[in-house]
């Protein structure tokens, strides 16, 4: 006596190609699936330090960057020793203005200091590293900006009598300490060195 199967007709084999049809699409699917990777940034070729001494016709001198192009500042309004430190390969500038001071340094130095503090707002933290060359007559404050700020580092420079200086480094991109911390770490020490030789050619 023969016995049928009733599985072949009843569709026992259309089964089987349905659950392996979704073995294979779930796999499919596992092999599409990626890791997040980290974010990466280019890498800056950073240059050779070398210093030059800054010869133009101002009451100040100090060495600047071998790499860096002095530019007169376009806001200078008829100050001809407001200028710019321009680095071209990193895209930042150092901004520089001088003032006479003539009883009016408290209001200098307060200037500076909220110019420096109006970046509190994206700053992490903000140092103050005081300054002082008496031999030199040179006194100041260096401001050390953390975080995503439009301005990393600013100062200011004075004899306390007769001359002020003011600084403040931007780069012409979007903020972001991640990506420029070897630049911005760069060019402060530019700036220690700009204060640390600046010299007054007339007290």
């Amino acid at each position: 006596m023969r016995v049928k199967s009733k599985h072949l007709k009843g569709g026992f084999l259309p089964e089987i190609l349905l659950v392996a049809l979704i073995a294979l699409m779930m796999g499919c699917q596992s092999n599409q699936q990626t890791t997040p990777k980290p974010r990466g940034y280019f890498r800056i070729d950073l240059p050779k330090k070398e210093y030059k001494q800054l010869d133009i016709n101002c009451p100040y001198t100090f060495d600047y960057p071998a790499y860096a192009k002095i530019i007169q500042d376009p806001r200078d309004q008829g100050k001809p020793c407001w200028i710019n430190l321009y680095y071209p390969g990193l895209n930042g500038t150092v901004h520089i203005s001088y003032k006479e001071v003539g009883g009016n340094l408290k209001t200098f130095t307060e200037d500076a200091r909220s110019l420096a503090y109006k970046h509190t707002i994206k700053a992490e933290a903000i140092g103050e590293q005081a300054y002082r060359d008496p031999q030199r007559q040179v006194y100041g404050i260096f401001y050390d900006l953390k975080g995503n700020v439009a301005s990393p580092a600013q100062f200011y420079l004075t004899d306390s009598n007769r001359h002020f200086i003011r600084g403040s480094l931007y780069f012409r991109t979007e903020p972001n300490e991640d990506s420029l911390k070897p630049v911005i770490r760069f060019v402060k020490k530019d700036i220690r060195h700009l204060m640390e030789t600046l010299q007054w050619k007339n007290r």
